[in-house]
């Protein structure tokens, strides 16, 4: 297949996936289309043309159109999600930095937060990145026990105790038991100012 055809595909696919979704995102709301292409900024024209598949926006009308939706535009253009699925643990992106394996907890890509599982083998050290400044870090210890070196104090965390502490200073993660620990980082990134 030439690689004009196989362009011309992909970007009917994402018509496609673009009308779909923008149906059901604005019927989830239970609002008409002269509504939501009000809060867009567009005409209802151009929204009703999105919505069959026979629009071709522009990178704004598409930013505009994600905004009034609270989503993303890669949300919008992306296969529409069906109402269950099962993701396998397998196949969450993860990666092992200083032996200590980190996990994304969730498939999709919430904007400003991130949730990842940590597994530290006994004596694991994972030394923490500092985020922007204003970020929130939640961290809870699911298995085991821990320490968190933060700010200059030393926190010990046993199953199910919860630490929340700036993710924009140093801090690192050790295991302190005889066994892996498990915990649970929500990081809350600091909007843009």
């Amino acid at each position: 297949m030439a690689d004009g055809q196989s362009d011309g595909m992909a970007l009917e696919q994402s018509a496609e996936n673009l009308a779909r979704n923008l149906r059901a995102l604005r019927e989830a709301r239970g609002l008409s289309q002269q509504q939501m292409a009000k809060l867009a900024g567009v005409p209802r024209a151009t929204w009703s043309n999105l919505e069959t598949g026979g629009g071709n926006p522009t990178l704004g009308v598409l930013l505009r159109v994600a905004a009034s939706l609270q989503t993303t535009v890669d949300e919008l253009l992306g296969a529409p999600r069906s109402e269950i699925r099962l993701v396998e643990r397998r196949s969450l992106a993860a990666r092992v930095r200083g032996g200590v394996r980190i996990e994304r907890v969730l498939p999709d890509a919430i904007p400003g937060l991130i949730i990842e599982r940590m597994d530290l083998p006994a004596g694991s050290v994972l030394v923490g990145i500092p985020h922007t400044p204003g970020t929130r870090e939640y961290l809870t210890c699911a298995s085991g026990s821990l320490e968190l070196v933060t700010a200059g104090k030393v926190w010990t965390l046993g199953e199910g105790d919860v630490l929340v502490f700036q993710g924009d200073q140093r801090h690192s993660y050790r295991c302190v038991g005889a066994r892996t620990a498990t915990a649970y980082a929500i990081v809350v990134l600091a909007t843009g100012r």
